[in-house]
């Protein structure tokens, strides 16, 4: 696995969480895949329909300790925490990352508040 792929996917993480994007369903539209779905930190399970209809929280976060894991050659699960400055909380977020397309796409998502 190299780090130029786990570098790839942390930009697309932080892209994911940029407020600029994070409020133009567009924009989300082109990272989230179509079979995407999340369970956010409140226990609710959305999908990608639900993410840009309803749209997504906006606050400002801060992505640490990135890692990746290669699942398969064109999945990779990625676990990191999140400061949430805005709300004054922490997340323990996992992403799955799908190649789709000849792109990666954001395929699930879930956080979990932690200390």
């Amino acid at each position: 696995m190299s780090n130029n792929l786990k570098a790839q996917l942390r930009e697309l993480e932080e892209t994911h969480i940029n407020l600029e994007v994070r409020s133009s369903a567009e924009e989300l539209d082109k990272i989230l895949a179509d079979e995407f779905w999340e369970i956010g930190s409140s226990g609710i399970k959305y999908n990608k329909r639900e993410c840009l209809e309803l749209g997504v929280v906006l606050t400002d976060m801060t992505i640490h300790n990135y890692e990746i894991q290669q699942l398969a050659q064109d999945l990779v699960l990625a676990t990191y925490f999140i400061e949430d400055r805005t709300r004054k909380r922490n997340t323990l977020r996992s992403s799955i990352w799908k190649h789709i397309d000849g792109r990666w796409q954001l395929y699930f998502h879930q956080g979990t508040i932690t200390q």
